[in-house]
């Protein structure tokens, strides 16, 4: 699990409004499943999101912009991609819900989803480097043996 450890920053109690604003937030299923994967995996970017949970941009948005202004999420720019980060503030409060969900059949799905993803990419980078190793041409050998 990717979840920062050691943060500086966390919150003992919070108010009637952040708690409000939480509670809103996570009362969502589809919240939930962005929220559980960016939880699980240190940062996501949209896209990401979009393919493992099958949600279009506007709706994958809708909800990045909901939990963003509810105070739960942070997020960098990188280039033209923004990644989404749990605030290391409402951290442990995040974590306890995820603790009575860890056994959510949907959220183990989309999680195994996001770590085929994720080994496919790295199958297609390693792929490319020898390639590029190669100098671009094809391994006719390796051809004739598939």
């Amino acid at each position: 699990m990717a979840v920062k450890q050691g943060c500086t920053m966390r919150l003992k109690s919070f108010n009637l409004t952040l708690g409000s604003q939480i509670f809103k937030a996570c009362a969502d299923e589809s919240r939930l499943r962005i929220l559980h994967l960016i939880f699980m995996n240190g940062e996501m970017c949209i896209t990401d999101l979009e393919k493992i949970l099958d949600f279009t941009q506007a709706k994958t948005s809708r909800h990045l912009i909901y939990l963003k202004n509810a105070g739960i999420l942070s997020y960098r720019r990188y280039n033209h991609w923004v990644f989404y980060q749990i605030k290391d503030e409402v951290g442990d409060i995040i974590k306890q819900i995820f603790q009575f969900l860890r056994k959510d059949s949907q959220l183990q799905h989309d999680q195994h989803i996001y770590q085929t993803l994720f080994t496919n990419r790295e199958l297609a980078v390693n792929n490319r480097q020898i390639q590029e190793w190669r100098g671009g041409r094809v391994d006719k050998e390796r051809l004739k043996s598939d």
